[in-house]
């Protein structure tokens, strides 16, 4: 009468086989009422069933998958889009700023300040073809010069340069030892010497070695050069290397691994080679940061070590060809390359690519372009197109509009060039890619770029190229990273490198936030708060002058309300634009402020050019003349008491002089609450 799971207390438990399934499986009964061939058709459509789940499964899945990763490809695009476009428009205001230097020496040249702040930038020695000016850079850097402190406790240097010194400088370099001056101007006169006997176009062979190793962009990035030397050994004479430029600049360890580079090639001068990049040249060192770092690290004495470098650049091979059929070249080609023509050109004019000597005659008033010979200019694009330019999917070749300098050339360039001079690849650098290779125009031309984490940690892989007797290019791709950094997911890259593009974005809302709000009134004539998505992009666009895709970055950028207007104040109302003024600024000086951080890049290399000593301070005077320049190129013009004020203001330690650092701290962002914009 009880259930089964009812048991007596009083009775021993006592175990019970379960119960007989009275009922069969529905499978079972069907198998026992259908004849065998239904039991196969049955089983091959339970198999059909689970295999069309399976596949459903999977499609779902891959799915899921491929809008995952058009997710990452997007995002990864248009932080990519970002920073490219950052980077060009830079290097287009720097050739901005020389344009405003040659008119403003023809416009104001009864203003004798006025041209001396231009020539001071634009004006450097030709080649040291005369005795004297070549004893006088001799005496001026001179290493007896500076005499070594019974303190100084880095590496020591001593003629004939050895494997060994090479090898004490790595480890010296990796404890963040400092080089003394003295020893730095030893080895910068022991590479001049070397490169004085070198060609425009370096020749290479692998017939001995089997292979050379190319090495691209490294701006200052010591840890992906000691990356390179760990995986792929040290420059010797059975481990050949080429070095194809733009060493300096960006990175802070610049002379660091421009030393260690120069005593490799002093020690094996047959097998270590060194291509001129655009970026040695002192008018872009200027502005990316070589010149500020060995005013930094070598305070009294970088005068000396800037003239010496600069003269230095001008020796420098323009390119190399290994085995006669493979062209390396920092930037690139164009139509009208010519091997030949390159190697009669006297290469040690060109202190500067961007400011070559014949530009500015002695007596600027008297410049004028159309007065320069036409073979003069053709000679200066030969070495310009080397350096500065692009390759483009379409044919043609046509001015490199993004950097300002250069070309970009299509496929039918590529192919003609090579076809004339019998060569069968191009290997350059100059442009960042996100794998640190990039192959184009039918594997014809091969870009290597070994500066890892170029615009944010985790942006880009940096490589090398092993070029193998009659093989294929051998790439090897790294990233370098910090011991104390853990290694990053991809969605974790992504959307690092995707803020910090957000982030320098938004900066440059800032900075032209006077432009924009202007430009938005007039269109929002209502004062509503609101306009269309297509003139917010067309605005944007347009003052920024930076070609983006808005459509997609507006949801980062700016908030819309319900009927999807954009409330184009929302930008300025960010958590990242909060910078506010530690000290209290008036209207007057407001649109001043806006204007001086607008131009903080072309200001500080204006900044650095009329430090005439290199001590990295100017005095009040030579502040009034860079506002006053400025003020000009702008259309902007400051009374002469409103300038005087602010200096004063900026001279935070009163000390009578006025530092960089106190320049960009007394010139940060404006306060986002602009009253001159509610008068408009």
């Amino acid at each position: 009468m009880f259930s089964d799971r009812w048991l007596c207390f009083c009775c021993p438990q006592m175990h019970k086989p379960p119960r007989r399934q009275m009922v069969a499986p529905i499978d079972e009964v069907h198998a026992q009422s259908n004849p065998p061939h239904l039991q196969i058709s049955r089983t091959k459509f339970q198999e059909k069933k689970r295999s069309d789940l399976t596949l459903a499964s999977v499609v779902i899945i891959q799915k899921w998958f491929r809008r995952r990763q058009a997710l990452f490809e997007m995002r990864r695009k248009a932080a990519w889009t970002i920073y490219q476009h950052i980077e060009y428009a830079g290097e287009q205001d720097q050739l901005k700023l020389y344009n405003f230097f040659i008119e403003l020496i023809q416009t104001v040249s009864n203003n004798r300040r006025d041209v001396s702040v231009a020539t001071k930038v634009l004006r450097r020695s030709s080649s040291l073809s005369g005795l004297a000016e070549e004893l006088e850079l001799e005496q001026l850097t001179a290493a007896s010069t500076i005499s070594i402190e019974p303190t100084y406790q880095g590496p020591h240097i001593n003629l004939p340069l050895t494997k060994e010194h090479f090898e004490v400088l790595i480890l010296a370099f990796q404890r963040g030892e400092l080089l003394h001056p003295h020893y730095v101007l030893v080895i910068l006169h022991e590479l001049r010497r070397l490169l004085k006997t070198l060609p425009n176009v370096n020749v290479v062979s692998t017939h001995l070695t089997k292979f050379v190793t190319v090495v691209g962009d490294l701006h200052g990035s010591l840890a992906d050069l000691m990356i390179i030397f760990h995986k792929n050994g040290l420059p010797s004479n059975e481990n050949p290397y080429i070095f194809n430029g733009d060493i300096v600049d960006r990175g802070f360890q610049s002379i660091e691994i421009f030393i260690l580079i120069s005593v490799a090639l002093i020690v094996y001068p047959s097998n270590v080679y060194l291509n001129r990049g655009n970026h040695e040249d002192h008018v872009l060192n200027l502005r990316y940061g070589f010149m500020k770092e060995i005013i930094h690290k070598y305070k009294v004495n970088s005068s000396r070590l800037l003239r010496l470098f600069e003269n230095i650049y001008s020796w420098l091979p323009v390119a190399s060809v290994i085995d006669e059929h493979i062209f390396v070249v920092h930037g690139g080609i164009s139509n009208i390359t010519d091997l030949a023509t390159i190697n009669r050109i006297k290469r040690q004019k060109y202190l500067s690519v961007l400011s070559p000597t014949f530009i500015i005659p002695t007596e600027e008033d008297q410049f004028e372009i159309s007065n320069i010979p036409n073979d003069l200019l053709l000679e200066w694009r030969q070495i310009l197109d080397l350096l500065w330019s692009d390759p483009k999917q379409t044919d043609g070749c046509e001015p490199n509009t993004y950097r300002g300098g250069g070309c970009y050339w299509g496929p039918d360039v590529t192919r003609t060039i090579l076809e004339k001079h019998k060569w069968t690849l191009i290997i350059r650098s100059h442009e960042c890619k996100e794998e640190g290779f990039d192959y184009t125009h039918d594997n014809k031309v091969l870009t290597i770029f070994s500066a890892s984490n170029y615009y944010a940690v985790g942006s880009n892989r940096g490589a090398y190229a092993k070029v193998l007797t009659n093989q294929s290019p051998l790439v090897v791709q790294f990233i370098s990273t910090k011991a104390s950094q853990k290694s990053l997911t991809l969605w974790e890259r992504v959307s690092y490198v995707e803020e910090q593009a957000i982030k320098n974005l938004i900066e440059k809302f800032s900075v032209n936030k006077s432009f924009l709000m202007k430009e938005f009134l007039q269109v929002d004539k209502k004062r509503t708060g609101r306009i269309s998505v297509n003139n917010w992009c067309d605005i944007v666009s347009r003052v920024l002058d930076l070609n983006l895709p808005w459509r997609t970055l507006k949801a980062q950028l700016v908030e819309t309300d319900p009927q999807g207007w954009i409330l184009y104040e929302s930008t300025f109302r960010f958590k990242e634009l909060q910078f506010a003024l530690n000290v209290q600024i008036n209207d007057r000086r407001r649109s001043l402020c806006q204007c001086m951080y607008r131009n903080k890049d072309l200001l500080e290399t204006v900044f650095r050019a009329i430090d005439k000593d290199n001590s990295g301070v100017i005095s009040m005077q030579e502040f009034t003349d860079v506002c006053t320049s400025l003020g000009n190129h702008n259309g902007t013009k400051f009374d002469e008491k409103q300038i005087t004020d602010l200096a004063v203001s900026i001279d935070l330690d009163k000390n009578g002089v006025i530092d960089f650092n106190e320049f960009l701290e007394a010139f940060r962002i404006v306060d986002i609450t602009d009253p001159s914009m509610e008068q408009i």
